[in-house]
């Protein structure tokens, strides 16, 4: 029977997604506009939680074409326009340049990576000091360098430890060509324990990411944003944050102690001994046929992440321009010279890198449509220690939904407004500086809307083959949240006001004046 051709169009539309997915999405374009005549506003959260659907679906349809396609219509009836758009991508253009050229950066310093924790995982075989030391190394990284670089540097190796032991599993040579997306040739129970493994280790380091990066200004992009609106340098940042982020980092590797004793939450998988046996005859394999030029490489390799790590630290450039100079760096000196041979590097980042785009452009629409204003008038009517509870909460629950990069220069801006004119004092400002910044940082790893290193791993190649859906993300994620939150809410509440006059009396830190906060956002 002759296809029509609108059957046929139906059919090449989201490919082989499910039908019911193609019908919904379908559903959402067609009530969008209709939305929109009747209350902007609706028609903008409507559209919030539709892009949230997009996402959470990411096994089912990459989110870049259906999200797209939902903001694409949004800017044709006018819900915000490609001019503010492309504002908000040149705002965050450096968070562009981090993904297209610091992920391809990581990918040709694979080999180091490969060597350094294929030691760990076979050197240390109790899991639960296993998850504490990734989730200790992610926090440190995270607190110098941007917590979608540590991300990508564990997604890396995660899918080299998969890719190793699924081409043996096959019946392959270590160096054989092999498609490890594929299980036909496989049945085992010890793929399943392996992958259950592999997803403990990338929750346990995604969470590392945020306990790290609250904790200094460079740790995330909105810490630099009120570090930079407060007048704050790098130390006294660290220092007025820490009577929060101490405490809520300690009850994090608690947490972690917590899941891998009990194994609630699909936590306390371990290693699967035929994997272990793998790995460690990869790791024999390697070290004995390791010739002069690839122990050269690791040397090498090494002295590239002595850079990367001191360059970031210190600010010496952008981050997308430290991650060039990776690339050139180590693509130079480990003779990678053909075109065809660089571009592996980016198919990594180039999907996430547009995805966010159209993230951004979701963004523009919250901004015109005003979709946080109600919640950010209503936060500031409250006073006192009340005030810096709200503020938190607020940051965080919409950090949950939105961007909370976005969020956090949203708010951080409209305090410093409220201080220019007058309605808060310079001391309670910087109160709430760190209730908004611990707010946004803390409560957000609750959905992978949140934090982009969180969207990063879920949108990655890694995902699909652990089985690490959006659900399973949250559902991981949950016990971490609600520790995370309640022990950030508690500081704040309770310790925050006592801890930073002791920390004045100490001459810890200064108060400053109303004037000099203010400073221009030069990016979110």
């Amino acid at each position: 029977m002759q296809t029509s051709m609108i059957a046929a169009i139906y059919k090449n539309f989201l490919g082989h997604a499910p039908d019911w997915y193609k019908k919904t999405i379908i559903a959402f374009l067609i009530v969008n506009p209709f939305i929109f005549m009747v209350d902007p506003y609706i028609a903008g959260w409507t559209l919030v939680i539709q892009f949230i659907f997009t996402l959470a679906m990411a096994l089912k349809c990459y989110p870049l074409q259906p999200g797209g396609l939902l903001l694409i219509e949004a800017m044709f009836i006018g819900m915000t326009s490609p001019g503010h758009m492309m504002h908000e991508i040149e705002v965050n253009l450096e968070v562009l340049l981090l993904l297209v050229f610091m992920v391809a950066g990581i990918y040709f310093m694979k080999d180091l990576l490969m060597f350094l924790f294929t030691k760990l995982v076979i050197k240390v075989r109790n899991k639960l000091i296993l998850s504490l030391s990734f989730i200790f190394a992610s926090a440190f990284l995270s607190a110098f360098l941007d917590a979608l670089t540590v991300v990508a540097v564990i997604i890396s190796v995660g899918l080299g430890f998969y890719s190793i032991y699924h081409k043996v599993a096959s019946g392959k040579e270590f160096h054989s060509d092999h498609d490890h997306t594929s299980d036909d040739e496989l049945g085992s129970h010890d793929l399943e324990d392996f992958r259950a493994f592999l997803r403990n280790l990338m929750m346990h380091s995604a969470v590392g990411t945020a306990l790290g990066g609250v904790m200094t200004m460079v740790g995330e992009p909105q810490n630099l944003i009120i570090a930079d609106k407060a007048g704050w340098d790098f130390v006294e940042f660290f220092i007025r944050m820490a009577p929060v982020t101490l405490p809520v980092f300690v009850f994090g590797l608690l947490t972690t102690v917590v899941l891998e004793k009990t194994g609630t939450f699909s936590y306390g998988a371990k290693l699967p001994s035929a994997v272990r046996q793998i790995l460690v005859d990869y790791n024999d394999h390697m070290d004995k046929g390791r010739s002069k030029r690839e122990t050269a490489k690791l040397v090498v390799q090494a002295l590239i992440g002595i850079w990367l790590i001191v360059g970031l630290a210190t600010h010496m450039a952008s981050v997308g321009l430290i991650g060039l100079s990776v690339i050139v760096l180590a693509t130079s000196m480990s003779g990678v010279i053909e075109e065809h041979a660089l571009g592996k590097a980016f198919e990594e980042a180039l999907p996430f890198t547009a995805l966010l785009c159209v993230f951004f452009g979701v963004v523009a629409v919250i901004i015109d449509q005003g979709l946080f204003q109600p919640v950010i008038h209503w936060v500031l009517s409250f006073e006192g220690e009340t005030q810096m509870v709200m503020f938190y909460l607020a940051n965080g629950v919409l950090s949950m939904v939105s961007d909370n990069v976005f969020v956090g220069s949203v708010y951080i801006t409209e305090v410093t407004a409220a201080l220019e004119a007058g309605q808060i004092t310079r001391d309670q400002y910087d109160m709430l500086a760190v209730a908004i910044n611990t707010g946004t940082n803390l409560p957000s790893v609750a959905t992978p809307n949140g934090q982009a290193a969180f969207l990063f791993l879920l949108t990655s190649a890694i995902a699909p083959l652990l089985r690490l859906s959006y659900g399973r993300m949250v559902m991981m994620a949950l016990p971490y949240t609600i520790v995370l939150t309640i022990v950030g809410l508690v500081a704040t509440y309770i310790g925050l006001a006592d801890a930073t006059q002791v920390l004045y009396d100490m001459h810890l830190i200064e108060h400053h004046t109303a004037v000099e906060a203010g400073a221009q956002v030069v990016g979110h």
